[in-house]
């Protein structure tokens, strides 16, 4: 009888690959793991309501999305934390005045501050956004997440200017100039340690897997938190294991050292 109950997976990079085809031992290990009963989450900074496919594909019904801000269990809301509104309308400015791009999730749709722009037009197709609209100035309420795209490094400091929130680049080959917006107090961690007080789970108990630095959080706060060898190298020092990469069965290999799947 194993001691873990609970299993919580990033989707970018972790769960999906560069070509975003699920692989064959990563479909096996979640299957092995609800036949053992542990609970799994997919815990990412997209919103939820376009992962509906891979939700699907791997028969997942729990979900931590928007970095933390909300949080679904077999379909009963467990989280929902929007951002400052104040927060979302300076970043608006910040964004124009430097010629960004940005995205601002809310529960239904993606408000894009450009439907035209070729890097946003990526950004779209890459992701697979397809509930888009043009932002307009009376919907900056009710904001789950944002990401800003067109940045060079230098130009995160235009956005870290003590507003309790930071930026975590996207760890995706081509896409390095799109970073999420990250609230300090609400991330992937703040979620998972909300999710396992009201499931009544020890942290000693969860498992996570993530490549980005917007999972350092969740995977310093678990018992065994596993960095992907394709993470970002400034990750590993927030796990306390290794896997190997998404494109080499790195979440079944890093629950098989757990003794979860065979």
């Amino acid at each position: 009888m194993t001691n873990y109950q609970i299993v919580f997976l990033d989707i970018d990079g972790t769960v999906l690959p560069p070509n975003d085809i699920i692989e064959e031992s990563t479909k096996r290990a979640v299957a092995s793991l609800h036949e053992q009963g542990i609970e799994v989450f997919l815990a990412t900074g997209r919103p939820l309501h376009e992962i509906a496919s891979i939700a699907d594909e791997l028969n997942i019904h729990s979900f931590i999305g928007y970095n933390g801000a909300y949080a679904v269990y077999n379909g009963k809301d467990l989280l929902n934390k929007p951002m400052d509104e104040t927060i979302v309308k300076n970043f608006l400015t910040i964004a124009k005045e430097n010629g960004h791009e940005i995205v601002l999730y809310t529960r239904e749709k993606n408000l894009l501050s450009s439907l035209d722009d070729p890097t946003m037009k990526e950004f779209i197709e890459k992701f697979r956004l397809s509930k888009n609209a043009l932002y307009t100035p009376d919907m900056s309420d009710d904001i789950l997440g944002i990401t800003l795209i067109k940045l060079k490094e230098k130009d995160v400091a235009l956005y870290e200017t003590n507003q309790a929130v930071h930026l975590s680049q996207v760890n995706i080959e081509g896409f390095h100039h799109s970073y999420d917006v990250i609230q300090d107090t609400v991330n992937k961690g703040f979620a998972v340690k909300k999710i396992l007080e009201q499931l009544g789970i020890p942290k000693e108990s969860a498992i996570a897997f993530g490549d980005g630095m917007n999972d350092k959080e969740m995977l310093s706060y678990v018992g065994e938190g596993f960095a992907m060898e394709n993470g970002h190298p400034d990750l590993f020092s927030y796990a306390n294991r290794k896997t190997t990469s998404v494109t080499n069965s790195g979440i079944f290999n890093g629950l098989k050292t757990l003794g979860l799947v065979k």
